[in-house]
C-alpha cells in the first residue's frame, strides 16, 4: 500500500515531463509551420511578379514588332496561335453521333460550359467538326487570368472543387512546380510543358449566357452570327459571360 502512494507522485512526474516535452515540440512545429507558410506566401509572390514582368515584356516585344514591320513597310507576321478558348453555345437539337462525341472528347458536355485546347493539327480537326456548336478564339493572359480567378474548378478525386486555396493546386499539380493560381495560370496561358495536366485538372467552366444575348447561333461569326472562330475578339464574348 505504501509503495503504490510513492509511486503516484513519481509517475505524476513523469506525466508532466512527457507533456512538457509534447508541448514544446508543438510550439516548435507551430514555429516551423508558420516559418514555411512565410516562405510560401514569399516564393508565390516572386513567382507572380515574375510572370508579370514576362507578359509585360511578351506584350511590348509584340507592339515593337509591329512599328519596326510599319517603319520598313512590311506586312507584320504575328506567330501562330497556341491556346484557343471553346465555348459550347448550341444544344443538342438536331446534333450527329460525331458531333456528340466530339464535344465529349473536349469536355463539353453542356452549353456554356467553356474548356482551354491547345491548338495543333489534330484539335483544329476536331474544332472543324463541332464548329457549329461553338464560338472559340485565342484569350488574352488577362481573360484567361480572370476565367481562372472567378470561375475556376479543380477535379480532386472526381470531385469539383472551387480553388479558394494554393494547397489545393500544390497538391494535384506540385510535382510539375504548379503550386499556386499564378503557375496555374502561367501554365495555361503560354501552353507550358504541363499544360496538358494542368488543364485536365481544371473542371471545364461553368459560363452565363452573354450579356445582350446572342445574335444568331445558327450563322458563322464572319457572317454576323455566333459560331466559330472569333480569333482576338473572343475576350470580349468571353468577358461578356463571364
Amino acid at each position: 500500500e505504501n509503495s503504490s502512494t510513492m509511486s503516484t507522485p513519481e509517475s505524476r512526474m513523469k506525466k508532466a515531463k512527457r507533456d512538457a516535452r509534447l508541448l514544446a515540440r508543438s510550439e516548435e512545429e507551430k514555429k516551423e509551420f508558420k516559418k514555411a507558410q512565410k516562405a510560401n506566401r514569399e516564393d508565390i509572390a516572386k513567382r507572380a511578379e515574375k510572370y508579370a514582368a514576362e507578359y509585360e515584356a511578351a506584350e511590348k516585344a509584340l507592339v515593337q514588332a509591329k512599328r519596326d514591320a510599319r517603319a520598313t513597310g512590311d506586312f507584320f507576321v504575328p506567330e501562330q496561335p497556341k491556346l484557343a478558348i471553346v465555348i459550347r453555345i448550341r444544344g443538342i437539337n438536331r446534333m450527329s453521333p460525331k458531333v456528340r462525341t466530339v464535344l465529349r472528347m473536349l469536355r463539353l458536355r453542356q452549353i456554356h460550359n467553356a474548356t482551354f485546347v491547345k491548338l495543333n493539327k489534330s484539335s483544329l480537326e476536331l474544332l472543324k467538326i463541332v464548329e457549329p456548336y461553338i464560338a472559340y478564339g485565342y484569350p488574352s493572359v488577362k481573360a484567361v487570368k480572370e476565367l481562372v480567378y472567378k470561375r475556376g474548378y479543380g477535379k480532386v478525386n472526381g470531385q469539383r472543387i472551387p480553388l479558394i486555396n494554393n494547397a489545393i493546386i500544390e497538391q494535384k499539380l506540385g510535382r510539375f512546380d504548379i503550386k499556386c493560381m499564378e503557375d496555374l495560370i502561367h501554365e495555361i496561358a503560354t501552353v507550358g510543358p504541363h499544360f496538358k495536366e494542368a488543364n485536365a485538372f481544371l473542371w471545364p467552366f461553368k459560363l452565363n449566357t452573354p450579356r445582350g444575348g446572342y445574335r444568331q447561333k445558327r450563322r458563322h461569326f464572319n457572317e454576323g452570327g455566333d459560331y466559330g472562330n472569333r480569333q482576338h475578339l473572343i475576350n470580349q464574348f468571353v468577358y461578356s459571360m463571364n
